[in-house]
């Protein structure tokens, strides 16, 4: 019969650094003909656990058991004598080989039945096994640092200079926990921020500066570049007088029937003029007023000038321009453009929502706006021929004009003329053609609730569709079919677009929406 021997086996309260080492424990305990009975792991750590094991500390006797006792005691016989001639020929060699290990250097004696003692001092620590495991992976290889161990997987950053690499592809490519890769950042050094905003705490390692960084996701970043190296040094200069700074201008003066330039040769040679001493034309440049260019024109020619730097308007017809970009463009300061077009006339709104007030030179229309940052833009579309004076206007031969808010269009039922007239101009291009705005934008604009501006829709002729997919009634004006339509979101929306009627009805729709013709204005 079988006597067993027990042992308490656990992996420490943090368990195995890895995977691999997990399992070189295990093997170890397998080829000691240790038999696991319990093996319990937490579910949030997977490398650590408790268990039992156990082994038979005596055989049974047998025949068979004996023969192979004699024959691992021969075995183990011609192994030593195969190791003693080994070590002989390596002791032979030259001192500055490395010996190479080998399993013939580990001598056993035959096998009698009895096991060896086991050494079980150590049982009751339960980091005992993982410090030694760690002892003898230090032993084996040597680990590199852990700024060395980052380089192989940084690639090259695509917001600035250097390399980084995640902290989740650290965590995944090296199989350990989030909190250990901290960790390692902690001890070496590095400090990791709380928001994006926080300024960077740099560390320099072997010629390069580690930090790490938070994006706006929330994820860590671990960047490196090369130490920047001082291409100059700092040295406080001497103040000199007043006098010495700014010498007589009689010194550079021209003689008669010499230039300056020659003046300046004839001086060196004579030794009358010093070194670095400024001639009569670098004088005159200096004194120049710095402007940045030439002086702004006044009223429609500034407008004339700036034409050509705008681009077309995103959002209506007509161009526009920043007041940053023109006024680098005009070569001048932004606060000289804003003062040449408040003496145009026109009006700097206070705030992005202010109604814009718009006023008319020539055949154009003019007006400023400011965006959601704060910038401010200059626009400008042409008249269209229909619709009737609504702004201020400015003669062309005037620089300035008083500005005045457009006038809102006369809703009166039966009249679609000054309706569609007035709304026209505020519809925004969608496509080649076609013009359309949200009803609750356009009241706004004119300055009528979105109930009456569409009372007075109906009433001009158009109809309010129940839902998205109505075929909508058709209006004409001026040369143009005017109707409504509702989007996925319930938005009404009116549309306008370029009639295929020159002088008749538009075209009636088939289906349960009629469709009417107004020619009348």
């Amino acid at each position: 019969m079988a006597l067993w021997e027990y042992k308490v086996i656990t992996s420490g309260k943090g368990g195995f650094a890895t995977p691999a080492l997990l399992e070189k424990f295990l093997n170890d305990l397998g080829r000691e003909e240790w038999e696991i009975v319990h093996f319990q792991s937490p579910a949030d750590n997977m490398l650590a656990f408790t268990g039992l094991a156990r082994r038979s500390t005596q055989r049974d006797w047998s025949l068979e058991d004996a023969a192979a006792t004699a024959a691992k005691a021969e075995a183990e016989k011609l192994r030593a004598e195969f190791a003693a001639k080994f070590q002989a020929a390596a002791a032979s060699s030259p001192a500055g080989e490395e010996k190479s290990p080998s399993f013939l250097e580990e001598k056993s004696a035959p096998d009698d039945g009895f096991r060896k003692p086991v050494d079980t001092s150590s049982d009751s620590d339960p980091d005992a096994a993982e410090k030694d495991e760690w002892d003898k992976l230090n032993e084996e290889n040597e680990l590199p640092t852990f700024f060395d161990a980052l380089k192989p997987h940084m690639r090259r950053n695509q917001r600035g200079p250097g390399m980084s690499v995640g902290l989740d592809y650290l965590v995944k490519k090296w199989e350990l926990a989030e909190a250990d890769v901290k960790g390692a950042l902690v001890e070496c050094g590095m400090q990791i921020p709380t928001d994006e905003n926080e300024t960077p705490v740099y560390v320099e390692y072997d010629g390069d500066l580690f930090w790490v960084n938070i994006n706006r996701r929330g994820e860590l970043w671990i960047n490196t570049r090369e130490k920047p190296r001082p291409v100059f040094r700092v040295v406080k200069g001497t103040a000199v007088a007043s006098d010495v700074a700014n010498p007589s201008p009689t010194s550079a003066e021209p003689t008669a029937g010499r230039s300056a330039a020659e003046d300046v040769s004839a001086g060196r040679a004579e030794g009358e003029q010093a070194a670095g001493e400024p001639t009569a034309e670098r004088k005159a440049d200096n004194q120049k007023p710095k402007q940045g260019g030439a002086k702004l024109p006044e009223g429609p020619a500034l407008l004339e000038k700036i034409r050509p730097h705008m681009r077309r308007n995103r959002h209506e017809p007509g161009g526009s321009g920043s007041a940053t970009f023109l006024s680098r463009a005009l070569r001048c300061t932004e606060a000289d453009l804003v003062t040449a077009f408040k003496s145009l006339g026109l009006v700097v709104p206070e705030n992005a929502a202010d109604k814009p007030v718009t006023i008319e030179v020539g055949p154009d229309l003019w007006w400023l706006n400011l965006d959601s940052r704060g910038g401010l833009w200059i626009n400008g579309r042409e008249k269209p021929a229909d619709a009737g004076p609504k702004t201020a206007e400015l003669p062309l031969d005037s620089a300035a004009a008083t500005p005045t808010a457009p006038t809102s269009a006369e809703l009166t039922a039966g009249k679609p003329g000054p309706v569609l007239a007035a709304v026209r101009l505020l519809l925004t291009e969608t496509k080649p053609g076609g013009f359309s705005g949200k009803t609750d934008r356009l009241a706004e604009q004119l300055g009528k609730s979105p109930d009456d501006f569409v009372a007075a829709l109906v009433a001009a002729g158009l109809k309010v569709p129940a839902k998205a997919r109505e075929k909508p009634v058709f209006v004409e004006h001026a040369g143009e079919i005017f109707w409504l339509n509702k989007n996925a979101k319930d938005e009404l929306w009116l549309n306008a677009k370029a009639s295929k009627y020159a002088d008749g009805e538009a075209k009636k729709p088939s289906g349960r929406g009629k469709k009417k013709a107004e020619t009348k204005e």
